[in-house]
């Protein structure tokens, strides 16, 4: 209920958009093929209020990630930025478990996607949203270009959302080779960035995916909320101030500079990477088992730092060793 107020809540007529959007996401969702629907169905069950349906609809966030090699294996680092006050209080690390094995979910109470995990032994993953296509060319004809691709998402049919692909990929995904092909070879609903760390040296992987097909970087795994290589025809996302373009060219910069860099208590941290939308900031490694999480809120962190050293629930495929921890928590 408070994560429900919280994204609704600061909404003018939050609780009539809901009652009036809830029945068209659910048959969207249901004709999406999503694996996850009767986890949404018991969920709507359980509060008994409208809205869960639209909030698992909901696609606008904005985000910075990196992966790089660290002391003990591949290391992601990654924000989550959301204009919903509230949220950075309200997140939880949650283990779940998939045939694969266990992994470790940073997410919110209610919600059935994954966005954000490290499985121990086999890989990390997370989200970005990917830009908009755009259809018009006029500043103030934006609106449509909103509208088209919502409609877009809408009317396609046997295409989970990402956040749910990504979910099915933490529990069926031994190694961190599967989870890059079923990520780049399964079709979504909507443009996603994801971003990918094994256990092995060297083993990081940006995917672009706009729907159709995907393109994979092994290089310079910086990524906001743009195409590597930008096109009229897409408007990256942005999260705080400036263009799109300038805005996601300098949280790329500002991430980037701490590539092979790892300083202690998320100090990399730091604006524009960070901003008044910010309400997660990650830090995560599969071979070590070890994550990072603080919540954020626009005037700084909102929880104390969370730090998780896990081990994998079984003994990992040969090509995945990596440095191994005592389980602990605090």
């Amino acid at each position: 209920m408070a994560l429900r107020e919280a994204c609704l809540g600061w909404l003018p007529f939050g609780g009539f958009l809901a009652w009036l959007a809830d029945p068209l996401a659910r048959w969207w969702l249901l004709r999406s093929g999503s694996p996850l629907v009767d986890d949404i169905s018991a969920i709507a069950r359980t509060l008994g209020r409208p809205g869960v349906w639209l909030l698992h609809g909901a696609y606008a966030f904005g985000c910075t990630a990196l992966a790089d090699d660290g002391p003990d294996g591949p290391v992601l680092r990654r924000t989550l930025d959301w204009p919903f006050p509230g949220l950075g209080r309200l997140v939880e690390v949650v283990r779940q478990r998939g045939p694969a094995g266990d992994f470790l979910n940073v997410t919110w109470p209610g919600f059935a996607g994954v966005l954000t995990a490290v499985a121990p032994g086999r890989f990390a993953a997370s989200i970005n949203q990917a830009p908009m296509r755009r259809r018009t060319r006029v500043g103030w004809l934006l609106w449509l270009d909103y509208a088209l691709n919502a409609v877009q998402a809408f009317c396609s049919s046997g295409r989970p959302p990402p956040e749910h692909v990504l979910r099915v990929a933490f529990e069926t995904c031994a190694t961190f080779d599967e989870a890059c092909r079923f990520l780049q070879t399964t079709p979504v609903a909507r443009p996603v960035l994801f971003l990918l760390t094994g256990c092995a040296s060297g083993e990081r992987l940006l995917i672009e995916h706009d729907g159709e097909r995907a393109r994979l970087y092994a290089d310079r795994t910086v990524v906001a909320n743009a195409w590597r290589e930008q096109s009229d025809d897409w408007r990256p996302r942005v999260c705080g101030e400036g263009t799109p373009v300038e805005n996601n060219r300098r949280r790329v910069a500002a991430m980037a500079a701490f590539t092979d860099v790892h300083p202690q208590d998320l100090e990399w941290a730091v604006p524009p990477v960070v901003n008044a939308f910010t309400r997660l900031v990650v830090e995560m490694g599969a071979a070590s088992g070890r994550l990072v999480v603080a919540g954020w809120e626009a005037d700084g962190r909102a929880t104390a730092v969370t730090q998780v050293h896990a081990l994998p629930d079984r003994e990992p495929p040969a090509r995945s060793c990596g440095a191994r921890t005592s389980r602990s928590a605090s």
